[in-house]
C-alpha cells in the first residue's frame, strides 16, 4: 500500500515554508508522493490567476520528483470541497494510506468543514506547527488536542501528528506586501518564482 499526502492549498504564491513543510513530511512518514492541489477558487480570497498560481507551483517542485502538481480541482464546478479532492485522488491511486497536510490554523477549523467529520477519519493529518502568532510546538500540540477533542466528543476519531519543522515565519501575505513595496523576495520563494512573479508582474499595485 502506497503512502501518499495531499497538500492543498491557495498558493499565492508558493514560498520556502510550503517546500520546508513538504520535504518534512515526506521524510517523517516515509511517503512515496507529495501532491500539491491549488485552489482554483479559493473561497473568501482573491487570489492571482489559477494558471500563474500552478505556473509558479510547477516551477517550485519540478526539481523534486517526489512532489507532483494535481489539477483535480479544474474537473469539477461550483464550490471546492476538501472531501472530494481526496475522492476523486483515491480513484486514481488506488490502495493508498492517504495524509493530509495542513497548517495549525486550518487544521483547528476541521470540525467546521464540509462533510468534516467525515473526512477526518479517511485520512492521517500531518499538521504543521505555525511561527505567526508566537504558538510554541507545546501549544501546537494542545491546539491539536482540542481539535481531537471536540471530535471525539461526537464520536468522531483522528490520528495526527506535528511536523517536526524549523518554525520559518514566511507567508504568502508577507510575500505579497513585499511585492507591493518593491522589496526583495529573494529567499523567501525558490529563484524560478522569485522570476516568473518578477517577469508577470503579479502582486504589484499595478498586476491584475
Amino acid at each position: 500500500m502506497e503512502q501518499l499526502a495531499i497538500f492543498g492549498g491557495t498558493f499565492d504564491p508558493i514560498h520556502c515554508g510550503h517546500l520546508l513543510v513538504a520535504e518534512r513530511a515526506l521524510h517523517q512518514v516515509s511517503l512515496e508522493k507529495v501532491i500539491w492541489v491549488p485552489s482554483l477558487n479559493p473561497p473568501h480570497k482573491q487570489a492571482a490567476l489559477f494558471e500563474h498560481r500552478v505556473g509558479m507551483l510547477q516551477l517550485a517542485i519540478e526539481d523534486n520528483p517526489a512532489f507532483t502538481v494535481s489539477l483535480v480541482e479544474t474537473n469539477r464546478s461550483g464550490t471546492s470541497y476538501a472531501i472530494n479532492t481526496l475522492i476523486d485522488l483515491s480513484a486514481s491511486y488506488p490502495n493508498t494510506h492517504w495524509y493530509w497536510i495542513v497548517g495549525l490554523d486550518t487544521f483547528q477549523t476541521l470540525p467546521r468543514w464540509y462533510r468534516g467529520h467525515e473526512l477526518a477519519q479517511m485520512c492521517d493529518w500531518l499538521i504543521a506547527p505555525r511561527v505567526l502568532g508566537g504558538e510554541t510546538i507545546t501549544q501546537s500540540k494542545l491546539i491539536c488536542k482540542q481539535v481531537e477533542q471536540q471530535l471525539r466528543e461526537q464520536l468522531i476519531t483522528i490520528q495526527w501528528q506535528l511536523l517536526d519543522i524549523p518554525l520559518v515565519g514566511v507567508s504568502s501575505s508577507i510575500i505579497r506586501k513585499f511585492c507591493r513595496k518593491r522589496q526583495s523576495i529573494r529567499y523567501l520563494v525558490p529563484e524560478s518564482v522569485r522570476s516568473y512573479i518578477t517577469n508577470n508582474n503579479l502582486y504589484s499595485n499595478k498586476s491584475e
